[in-house]
């Protein structure tokens, strides 16, 4: 297809040479129930999931592959860690970036089960100061939720200060790291991380429908979704071991063998390096956007570490249109709005109007960020040759 992918924040693409490939050889080859028979071709369904499995545990420093639980996605994982953890009476604290996904599941909780959350305000560019964090702290604050980088203003938190700070308190942490994994270097035990969602469709490129999520062996999580496993069938309660407490009803066999090429380009190509190459791109997108004049972006400012995540807004045009003028006229595929993160905007003061929001990848290029600094120079001058 003949476009210029800006929208890696929502799904990478194009996907790594392997993905493609390891989902067909799942249907073709071995397209049985993993963990439901014992003929070869459900064996063979089996192991694939564990392979990619142990390719997350090594990617995460997770020292158990068991305790990584396969989801349909980011949003099923933190439902799955925050219902299936935070009790009525509870206290939780989490960041005024958060998105919906972790929103939404301690509204309900507030609404329906009487727990109390408190968000914790960030700077306008999404900056941190985890005393904030602390101070917010209660005896009854069993939870503490952040992600590791805005999906709006790219600033990446400082996860390993609050990992000591929830461990010294007795609170469990959950990361969310959508748009992280794969990116930047995680390691659950270094970062004091007790629970981590990540997608499997975005930096880890591998297809949708798959995600997971990492739960510490020192956790008691409930599942939220029952039913067979494959294991302890004679069972009438759902089994106590992992990962098959987590997983009812059959995986996405042939997406999860997808994840798992995934993996192999990740790992080989290892998050420090795919950091790099998207910082650079991201610093070369803002200092073209600043020089257009009348564009105002978010987040960190030039120089600034960040991921590879680049909103912007402008005086001229608003971003909804900007969006569709970037797609029909000049191939451009980026995102504007919300982006499901109302709490972000509120933050950076775009509650009003909303973004565009760019977002490179590891198959982004210089060329494309030209291209893309050309094609919005000539958007902004027709707009304002029109007034």
């Amino acid at each position: 297809m003949d476009v210029y992918y800006f929208d890696n924040a929502a799904s990478s693409w194009p996907k790594p040479p392997g993905v493609a490939e390891a989902m067909v050889e799942a249907v073709a080859a071995y397209g049985a129930n993993p963990g439901r028979g014992s003929h070869r071709m459900a064996v063979e369904a089996s192991k694939s999931m564990f392979r990619t499995r142990k390719k997350l545990a090594t990617l995460f420093g997770i020292r158990n592959p068991n305790d990584i639980v396969f989801a349909l996605n980011t949003t099923m994982a933190l439902n799955t860690a925050i219902l299936g953890f935070v009790k009525p009476g509870d206290h939780v604290v989490c960041t005024a970036v958060e998105h919906n996904s972790v929103r939404r599941p301690l509204e309900w909780l507030k609404s329906e089960k009487g727990v109390r959350v408190t968000y914790v305000n960030l700077s306008e560019d999404g900056s941190l100061d985890p005393m904030d964090v602390k101070r917010a702290l209660e005896p009854s604050t069993r939870l503490i939720v952040a992600n590791h980088s805005s999906n709006l203003l790219g600033s990446i938190l400082p996860i390993e200060e609050l990992g000591v700070i929830a461990k010294a308190h007795g609170a469990a942490l959950l990361v969310d790291a959508a748009q992280t994994a794969g990116v930047l270097e995680i390691d659950v035990a270094r970062m004091g991380i007790d629970m981590l969602a990540f997608p499997g469709h975005k930096a880890l490129y591998g297809p949708q429908g798959t995600g997971g999520l990492y739960i510490s062996p020192e956790l008691e999580v409930d599942p939220i979704i029952v039913g067979g496993t494959g294991s302890q069938s004679e069972a009438i309660g759902q089994p106590t071991v992992r990962p098959d407490r987590y997983e009812s009803g059959t995986q996405n066999g042939p997406g999860i063998a997808g994840l798992g090429a995934g993996l192999d380009f990740v790992l080989h190509e290892t998050p420090a390096n795919i950091h790099t190459k998207e910082w650079t791109l991201t610093q070369r997108l803002m200092e073209g956007l600043h020089r257009l004049g009348g564009v105002r972006v978010l987040g960190p400012s030039v120089g600034m570490q960040r991921t590879g995540i680049v909103s912007f807004v402008t005086d001229d045009i608003d971003s909804a249109e900007l969006s569709f003028i970037l797609d029909q006229h000049f191939r451009i595929a980026v995102r504007a709005g919300y982006h499901c993160t109302p709490l972000a905007h509120r933050t950076a003061g775009t509650e009003a109007t909303g973004a565009v929001r760019a977002s490179v990848g590891a198959f982004s290029t210089t060329e494309h960020v030209e291209y893309f600094l050309e094609s919005m120079k000539q958007i902004l001058q027709s707009y304002r040759n029109k007034g």
